[in-house]
């Protein structure tokens, strides 16, 4: 099995910052896209932001330019830097990727959620 552990979430103030991180482990070969998603309450789950094992970047529109995704391949985890946060930004952060596991079959993984709260 592979495992996401998400940390970094808390409450903040508007324009403040946060860094995410999701740090995989467990039986794994390789690890392919990293993502991080978000849902608030009575919303649909969104992608934020992804990158590809190497290093390519998306961003939702309306992240593009305050957001910051990146990656450690070496340890295996993921960031995200969020800058300038807004109250529209308030949701739980949930990490997710895939690759292939140690047994050579394919796998999908989620993390267990971090809630980011941006309220003054």
């Amino acid at each position: 099995q592979v495992q996401l552990v998400e940390s970094g979430g808390g409450l903040v103030q508007p324009g403040e910052s946060l860094r995410l991180s999701c740090a995989a482990s467990g039986y794994f070969r390789t690890i392919n896209a990293m993502g991080w998603y978000r849902q608030a309450p009575g919303k649909v789950r969104e992608l934020v932001a992804r990158i590809t094992s190497g290093g390519s970047t998306t961003y939702a529109d309306s992240v593009e330019g305050r957001f910051t995704i990146s990656r450690d391949n070496a340890r295996n985890t993921a960031y995200l830097q969020m800058n300038s946060l807004k109250p529209e930004d308030t949701a739980v952060y949930s990490c997710n990727t895939d690759g292939t596991t140690g047994w050579g079959t394919p796998f999908v993984s989620w993390g267990q959620g971090t809630q980011v709260t941006v309220s003054s």
